[in-house]
């Protein structure tokens, strides 16, 4: 049984440890998207490049999330973790001295691959390595710091962008690793789940996955020059998809094990995350450049800007995640994505010579408080609808789902609102886009609040039938943080608060 206590020496460094791990991968995340327009400037960038520069590092992060989760129940979740951390920071130096915008997109694709491997073992540490009367605690603590993390982000990536250039954006998880790693060795104990058996791990399923993602994903950002290529694209990806589902329901060791779906609160619930995540993944993205390229804020302006959000988030989320225990997931889940929606209806008044106060902080409010409302019902929900047993892998499938979310968001989004490859490079064309995308977004909320009010049903605790004790009722997805799959410890995470 774990032994190490929260109040002794080794307790406060393994906490260390996985905070500074998972700030890598969170930061990285949140901080991004506000300086992406210089970063389209200085190395002359089109909008599909902006695009890839996020997406390329959501694809390997979704595609792998779970594999690296099982390879640390495998070979060690310390060893994982190092491994992951010392990738990411190698990736991150790569972003940071990019030529061109080619050698950032590949450099990106590779620090998801090391946000994989230390995102779930972040969690995983704690739960492997505290007392269980301090493992929650230490969660909290752990999750805790993640928030601050997130809300300081935007602003951090702001700073440095007008300060000293975009590249220390990523430049900046070298120092990070090189403190995390030496204390990751000396002071966080190895674990691995002595359960974790077969004779191999589920790489077809993963690759499939990930190719299905990348092939469609590449099909909708180059669809604006309709081409043979890109239709051949497009039918490649949706069919690696129906492979993934072949290959998960032979295997006898899958992935996404598919018999989980049995579970209709399980399955209408991501159905939700899926429409949530999609809108969020659109907004950030186009927000940041709204706000400079349009309002004409500079980096760092339009990453405070963006800071009610969080802080929202960070002050109310628990009191919501209390309410929607009293009263149910379902009003929660129904209001919460239209208050969003109203949100981001409310951002159509964000246009040239735009104000603050009067003008961009209500929308921002109003998508905070809807952000509040959902988010921590949602995480409850999603672990709530299976047997405790599968809690994990639940988590680990919804965060996979809301990252794929955001990732086609960010490739779609653009297509549908007419936003051309230069776009982002004209204020005016800009504007004009990114009111029909954040209609476009305020209607796919809409539709996940429909879902939620047809299908989300309170939990009965006191149910006798046989479905309620084999499906659960109601659960939520964690913020950047809190999931796994097959093989990812039981608390390993993701932390997608936020920065969504």
């Amino acid at each position: 049984m774990p032994d190490v206590r929260l109040a002794s020496p080794q307790g406060k460094w393994i906490l260390l440890t996985t905070v500074l791990g998972s700030s890598m991968a969170l930061l990285d995340s949140t901080v991004v998207n506000v300086a992406l327009p210089r970063i389209g400037r200085d190395l002359d960038a089109d909008l599909a490049a902006l695009q890839w520069t996020v997406n390329a590092y959501m694809l390997t992060l979704a595609g792998l999330i779970l594999l690296g989760g099982s390879l640390g129940d495998r070979y060690g979740r310390r060893k994982v973790f190092v491994i992951g951390v010392l990738w990411f920071a190698a990736a991150s130096l790569l972003c940071g001295i990019a030529p061109n915008a080619g050698v950032l997109v590949a450099a990106r694709a590779l620090q998801g691959v090391g946000g994989a491997l230390l995102t779930p073992g972040s969690l995983a540490l704690i739960q492997a390595s505290f007392h269980p009367d301090d493992r929650g605690r230490a969660v909290g603590l752990w999750s805790g710091f993640g928030g601050v993390g997130a809300a300081i982000g935007p602003f951090v990536g702001g700073w440095l962008v007008d300060g000293p250039g975009w590249r220390w954006v990523f430049l900046l998880n070298v120092p990070l690793a090189l403190l995390c790693v030496p204390v990751a060795l000396r002071h966080v104990p190895e674990s691995r789940d002595e359960r974790a058996h077969g004779r191999y791990f589920d790489v077809l399923g993963a690759g499939l996955g990930a190719l299905a993602l990348g092939l469609v994903t590449y099909a909708l950002i180059e669809a604006h020059t309709v081409s043979v290529g890109v239709v051949v694209t497009a039918v490649a990806g949706l069919a690696a998809g129906v492979a993934f589902v072949y290959v998960e329901k032979r295997r006898p060791d899958p992935m996404m094990p598919l018999d989980i779906f049995a579970s209709r609160q399980f399955t209408a619930v991501n159905l939700v995350t899926l429409c949530v995540y999609a809108a969020f993944g659109g907004f950030f993205f186009l927000a940041a450049l709204q706000l400079q390229v349009v309002v004409g804020y500079s980096a760092l302006g339009a990453g405070t800007a963006l800071l009610p959000t969080t802080a929202l988030m960070l002050l109310l989320s628990a009191r919501s995640g209390e309410l929607g225990e009293r009263i149910g997931p379902r009003i929660p889940l129904t209001v919460g994505p239209l208050l969003c929606a109203a949100g981001m209806l409310l951002m159509l008044r964000v246009g040239q010579g735009a104000s603050y106060v009067p003008d961009i902080l209500p929308a921002l409010l109003v998508l905070g408080l809807g952000m509040v409302t959902l988010v921590a019902p949602l995480t409850a929900t999603v672990l709530g609808s299976v047997d405790t047993a599968r809690a994990g892998l639940a988590s680990g499938i919804n965060n996979a789902a809301a990252r794929a979310a955001g990732l086609i968001a960010v490739a779609a989004l653009p297509l549908v609102a007419g936003m051309g490859e230069e776009a982002y490079r004209s204020p005016g064309a800009f504007d004009e886009a990114f009111g029909r995308a954040m209609v476009v977004c305020a209607g796919v909320l809409v539709v996940g609040s429909l879902v939620a009010f047809a299908t989300v049903r309170r939990p009965a605790s006191d149910c006798r039938k046989p479905e309620c004790r084999t499906h659960g009722s109601v659960a939520v997805p964690p913020l950047e943080g809190q999931r796994r799959g097959p093989g990812l410890s039981k608390g390993a995470g993701d932390t997608r608060a936020s920065g969504v």
